[in-house]
Order: structure tokens, then C-alpha cells, then sequence
């Protein structure tokens, strides 16, 4: 049937002919077609291979009891994906029957390929396996636990990617030379970097706060820890601000953990009128005590100082200290609590017939008449009893200062 073509036909012919057969990168366009026609079907069997096989494995693993199994499948499941291109890659490679130096190097990239695959799975199985450091948690702090998960996953990392360096012959010990000597210089000029990595060690170390706590810091912040990281905190501040603080200010400064409080205070000064009589004192101060005392919301002693008392005379008031602690710590309950004392307080003191006194000047006035000079009253025996023991202790004094002369 091609003799029947034109001369212009055949020689076109031949061309494509010689074009195909010779192909381009020592292959011919029918061996380049197969193996990119390989590859393609390994894509497609990824995508088969993760609706079918990995979401079967996902499905078996969350009918049972334990969650170790649930934890393990999510963390791999994203490796296994490329399981089907690295075979694919592999039969195209074979395929191919490539030789020489590209044989060696089409071999290296898929060790190196299934290698970082390795590795890059066990780092996401680290955290399936946290269950090990449940006991852990207990003895150091949840945040140094999921430091070493973190290391563990860095560690397994590096591991990787030596690995691969010792396919291609690369040596990893003058490396490693090598990166000492930089790590000194960097470490002369990052010193406020490893203060804040250790002073980050030394904070989960010594459980000083947890996240979900509240601190205050003098001077630096006052918050709700959010996460602790390697050279700095997240504090996220009441008024929902986040606040990134470094390791160190925390490490150096006085630190307050609210959340640990085993009770919660309440110390008030609250003043009365001058006009208020003794008998009116003690009225409020017993039944404000009692008040405390038969709350049972109210620590007693000795768990906790409970005082009520007439403290001191002011400008414009008698005042009162009221000084207690609430077994609730929580903000929130407390004001409750507060504010029930609050009520208590000013119901008494107005059952004691006074009021509560406010910064007040009185101005009295005096007519022009030489006023009354009243005698003064007879002291008490009281009075005659003190100078009589003070007389008696100063004869004593100077009878022994005699005997020493």
C-alpha cells in the first residue's frame, strides 16, 4: 500500500520512521511513551491505593477498643501514599535498562527516595507511641514530654537524612567536624539563644508552670499560658492578647503561679462612722466573724488566717480589717463569694445602728465665752497599780546598778 504513495509521502514517512527510532536521551519515543505511561499508573494506583487499602486500614483500626491503633494509621498513613510511585519509579527505571553512570545514579534516587520514606514514617509514628511517656508526664512536666517527642522526631530526621548522605558517599564524620567548628562561632554570637533554650529546659524541669496556668511575672506579664517552646513562652494576657516571652525573662524574674494557690484572699478595710460607740464595735465585729465562721466556703484556722478586728483610727473613720480566705480559687466563684460579703457587711452595719464613713472635714463652733475647764476625773486603780510596780522595778534597777559599783 506505500508504494502507492507520492515520492513527498514516503520520504515523510521514513522520517518520522527514523525520528521515532532514534528518540531523544538514548531512548526511542515508544520506550519514553511506556515509561511515562508507568508512572502514570503508579499515580493512579495511589490514588486507588489510598481510598482503598490506607482508608480500609483507617476503618479496621478505629473499630477497636484502643487508640494507640487510630494514632499509628493517621501518623503513616501519609507515607504510605507514596509507596505505589516508589515501585512505579522503580519498574520504570528497569524498564528503562539504563547503564553506566545513570544506572548508578537512578539507583541512588530511589534508595534515597525509600530511605527519607523510612525515616520520614517513624517520625510521624513518634507520636502514636507518646502512650510510653504517660508515666513520664507525672515525674517531669507535660511540656519536657513533648520536648523529647520533638527531639525524638528531629533526631530520626537527621538520622534520614545522614542516611541518604552515605548512599551518595557522602562522608557525615568531617561533616560533622565541620559543624562543630560553625556551631562555636554561631554559639558566640546566639548566646542569648541557648540562655533562652536552657532557661526553657530549666522552667519544665522544675514544673515552675504548666499551660492552661496563670502567672504573673513582675515587671514582664501577667496571663494564661498557652504553650512552651524551645526559647520562648506564649502568654495569652486577659485581655486576649498573646504575649511571646523569652525563656529567660521567666528563668530570671520573680514569678507568681495564681493556678496553684490553695486558697484565694480577701483583706478589706472598711470604716465606720466616728459616732460609733463601743458597744456598736463589737456588735459588728462578732457578727461579721460569725458570719465568716458559719460559711463553710470560708477556710478556718489553721488551714487559713481568719481575723476580724478594730484596726486603726483614720482621718474620717474606725476601721475595721477584715482579713480571710475562700477555699475557691476560681476567679469567678470567688467574686461570688465577695460580693455576699460585701452584702453581709453593710447589713450589719446598719443593725448596729452606725453607718460607713466617707473623707468628710466638720467645723464646730465656739462662742466667745471663756470656755468651762472641767477637772479631770479620778484615775483608775488601774493607774495607781502601774506606777506603783513601775516605782517598785525602778528600785530594784538601781539596787543592782549599787552592787555592781
Amino acid at each position: 500500500m506505500s508504494e502507492n504513495l507520492p515520492d513527498w509521502a514516503m520520504e515523510g514517512l521514513d522520517s518520522l520512521i527514523r525520528i521515532w527510532n532514534e528518540g531523544a536521551y538514548g531512548f526511542t519515543y515508544g520506550q519514553i511513551i511506556i515509561i511515562v505511561a508507568i508512572l502514570l499508573f503508579s499515580l493512579v494506583v495511589r490514588g486507588l491505593f489510598s481510598r482503598i487499602v490506607v482508608r480500609g486500614i483507617a476503618r479496621a483500626a478505629a473499630g477497636t477498643e484502643t487508640q494507640f491503633d487510630d494514632a499509628l494509621v493517621k501518623a503513616i498513613a501519609t507515607p504510605l501514599k507514596i509507596v505505589p510511585v516508589i515501585i512505579g519509579t522503580y519498574f520504570a527505571l528497569q524498564y528503562a535498562n539504563v547503564s553506566g553512570d545513570t544506572e548508578v545514579i537512578a539507583d541512588k534516587v530511589v534508595q534515597s527516595v525509600i530511605t527519607l520514606a523510612v525515616f520520614w514514617t517513624l517520625s510521624r509514628a513518634v507520636n502514636a507511641f507518646e502512650f510510653i511517656f504517660t508515666g513520664l508526664r507525672d515525674t517531669l512536666s507535660p511540656a519536657i514530654v513533648d520536648w523529647l517527642v520533638k527531639l525524638l522526631q528531629i533526631l530520626l530526621i537527621i538520622l534520614g537524612f545522614g542516611a541518604v548522605a552515605q548512599i551518595w558517599g557522602i562522608a557525615i564524620a568531617p561533616l560533622i567536624a565541620g559543624l562543630g567548628v560553625f556551631g562555636i562561632a554561631v554559639g558566640l554570637g546566639a548566646q542569648d539563644l541557648f540562655k533562652n533554650l536552657i532557661s526553657g529546659i530549666l522552667i519544665m524541669s522544675e514544673k515552675r508552670f504548666n499551660p492552661g496556668e496563670w502567672i504573673k511575672v513582675d515587671g514582664v506579664v501577667e496571663g494564661t499560658v498557652e504553650k512552651i517552646n524551645f526559647r520562648s513562652t506564649l502568654i495569652r494576657r486577659f485581655d486576649k492578647s498573646p504575649v511571646y516571652v523569652p525563656n529567660g525573662l521567666l528563668s530570671d524574674n520573680p514569678l507568681t503561679n495564681f493556678s496553684r494557690m490553695s486558697h484565694r484572699r480577701i483583706k478589706w478595710v472598711i470604716g465606720v462612722e466616728y459616732r460609733t460607740t463601743v458597744d456598736q464595735l463589737k456588735y459588728i465585729r462578732d457578727e461579721i466573724e460569725a458570719f465568716l465562721w458559719n460559711d463553710d466556703r470560708f477556710a478556718k484556722p489553721p488551714a487559713a488566717a481568719l481575723f476580724v478586728r478594730v484596726d486603726s483610727f483614720n482621718d474620717s473613720s474606725i476601721d475595721f480589717l477584715i482579713y480571710c480566705f475562700t477555699h475557691s480559687t476560681n476567679w469567678g466563684e470567688w467574686l461570688k463569694i465577695k460580693e455576699e460579703l460585701a452584702v453581709a457587711c453593710y447589713d450589719i452595719v446598719e443593725r448596729a445602728g452606725t453607718g460607713f464613713a466617707f473623707p468628710s472635714r466638720t467645723l464646730y463652733m465656739q462662742q466667745q465665752d471663756a470656755p468651762e475647764i472641767l477637772p479631770p476625773p479620778m484615775p483608775s486603780e488601774g493607774v495607781a497599780k502601774a506606777k506603783a510596780e513601775r516605782a517598785e522595778l525602778e528600785k530594784s534597777d538601781m539596787q543592782v546598778d549599787d552592787d555592781d559599783g
